[in-house]
């Protein structure tokens, strides 16, 4: 029986909702953590059913459905959060060190994906084993995301918009070196991956942050809401590409 592939492919839309998904996982997590005070470890806990929920859903789906999948992008960009500031704030590792701890992770991750399978191709995926290594990769590259966002805005310095600046630029120069170089598209992938988050983190900081920090005081709810419904609008449209381009 042919296997059916179970992820999004590589296109700016994918791009796009990839960026939105990362500001609502920052300005949600903060929401959960902050906003309504149930501390780093509860919403760490939260966070983490939430994903195992909608993994479970993802993995047992037999193909490729948009509002499935991104639920699942979502889930590990706010579990991402939690776990990133669960290291520095509960924990008192700090951002530098929690950067490390997770980029071993990502990096274990990523072996252990080559070892077995020989490739770190990330479209198409038909194989659930295979399946589980990407959502475990994409979990640790939001963690780290959120965790180098916050090193860049609290060790080094930098304002929120600064900060998504500075990931901006990495994300463009990444972009540039798939036009313009043979470097392998994997490798490039994987890279434009993680800083996405933090550029996604750094920019929900910058919605919802104090004026006095840098930010424009939006509040972590109105900001997270934003980002939702644009995040809804376009999974309805992810949809119907997917409908278009299965006939």
């Amino acid at each position: 029986m042919e296997r059916i592939n179970k992820v999004a492919q590589i296109t700016v839309l994918f791009w796009l909702m990839k960026i939105i998904a990362t500001t609502l996982g920052e300005t949600l997590g903060d929401y959960i953590a902050q906003t309504q005070q149930f501390g780093y470890t509860i919403a760490l806990l939260v966070t983490l059913l939430f994903f195992l929920a909608v993994l479970s859903i993802q993995l047992f789906t037999e193909k490729y459905i948009p509002v499935f999948y991104w639920m699942v992008i979502i889930a590990t960009t706010t579990l991402g959060t939690e776990i990133s500031d669960f290291i520095d704030r509960s924990l008192h590792l700090g951002y530098s060190i929690g950067s490390v701890i997770l980029f071993s992770c990502l990096a274990f991750t990523l072996l252990r994906w080559q070892q077995k399978f020989k490739n770190l191709n990330v479209y198409p995926i038909t194989d659930r084993n295979k399946e589980i290594y990407y959502w475990l990769t994409i979990l640790f590259s939001n963690s780290l995301g959120t965790a180098f966002g916050d090193y860049l805005s609290d060790v080094v310095g930098l304002t929120y918009l600064n900060g998504a600046l500075v990931t901006a630029g990495v994300i463009l120069i990444v972009v540039a070196l798939h036009y313009a170089t043979k470097i392998n598209h994997i490798l490039l992938f994987w890279v434009a991956f993680i800083f996405t988050r933090p550029f996604g983190a750094t920019f929900g900081d910058f919605l919802t942050k104090p004026v006095a920090k840098g930010g424009l005081d939006l509040g972590t709810l109105a900001a997270s809401l934003v980002s939702l419904l644009l995040m809804t609008i376009l999974i309805i449209v992810a949809h119907k590409r997917h409908n278009v381009v299965s006939k």
